[in-house]
């Protein structure tokens, strides 16, 4: 028998041009987290680093580290320290010339549980993701927990239902979100206002049709010409908003998460009980043409 209820924390944060400044933030942020009584903390994508994806510089791959490595060897004495379990955005070298932005799991015992590397890999005008990360190929991952079946995935990962919704038949009762995304300097308050609800409304989206607690975990501040939009949030399984930070601060916040709601919500709404899957091969396609 699981836990019934369990706290998490999020930590959203603006990030500085020096690494092991923002590692040390981090760790303060995470016993601050769980002196507030968070079991399962998640922190934002890369956020060891500034988001340099915002360019092609080869420069940028010094930033890169193994997996295992010197962040989840830290990351896991301080998950037995204080008896939580962390979900890591992390930027690897997987091997000479292979890159991957990568999430690691580490339990509250502090032993290592693995890895989820970001499938759907953006490139646009200042997310040039394609040229650091090779997509993950490791399939779609849920991390048996002290504190619960997780679920993680990764920003750009965050538009594609097909993810969110494998994640959840493998049984994950939360899926974790770190995520980077902002607006461009030069945009009006009207379309920011639109990207943020797209972003927030697709993710309800996910907890709605696989019953399932979401916790997105975004950076914020200014870097270059991004003010990444911070608004971290937690959805219940049918899409109410538990909780939403602000767009322009550093947050450290935990949230009661009674994991009953789950089984009550799929009886009511039973969506995964009626899906047809002998229908679904189409979407197998990159487009049904009509021909």
């Amino acid at each position: 028998m699981g836990l019934e209820k369990v706290n998490v924390g999020l930590v959203q944060m603006a990030c500085r041009d020096n690494r092991q400044e923002n590692i040390d933030v981090v760790v303060m942020k995470i016993r601050e987290a769980a002196l507030m009584g968070a079991r399962i903390i998640c922190l934002q994508e890369l956020f060891a680093s500034i988001y340099f994806c915002w360019e092609e510089n080869y420069e940028h791959f010094k930033l890169a580290e193994p997996i295992p490595g010197p962040s989840t060897t830290l990351f896991c004495s301080l998950a037995k320290e204080l008896d939580v379990v962390i979900v890591a955005s992390l930027f690897e070298k997987r091997a000479e010339g292979v890159y991957h932005n990568t999430i690691a799991v580490i339990d509250a015992d502090g032993s290592y549980l693995g890895i989820y590397r970001k499938h759907h890999i953006p490139d646009d005008p200042g997310y040039y993701e394609k040229f650091y990360f090779s997509p993950g190929d490791n399939g779609y991952k849920v991390f048996e927990t002290k504190y619960g079946r997780i679920g993680t995935l990764i920003c750009w990962d965050q538009w594609y239902p097909e993810a969110a919704r494998i994640t959840s038949l493998l049984g994950a009762q939360i899926l974790f979100y770190p995520t980077a995304i902002g607006w461009e300097l030069s945009q009006t308050e009207a379309v920011n206002k639109l990207q943020y609800q797209a972003w927030k409304t697709i993710q309800q989206g996910h907890a709605i049709a696989n019953g399932v607690f979401v916790v997105a975990v975004n950076r914020t501040g200014v870097e270059g010409r991004m003010n990444f939009w911070g608004g971290s949030f937690i959805s219940d399984p049918f899409g109410e908003i538990l909780y939403e930070a602000s767009h322009n601060t550093d947050i450290v916040h935990v949230e009661e998460l009674d994991l009953r709601q789950i089984d009550e919500i799929r009886v009511h709404w039973p969506f995964l009980r009626d899906r047809r899957i002998d229908s679904y091969n189409p979407i197998l396609n990159r487009y049904l043409d009509n021909d």
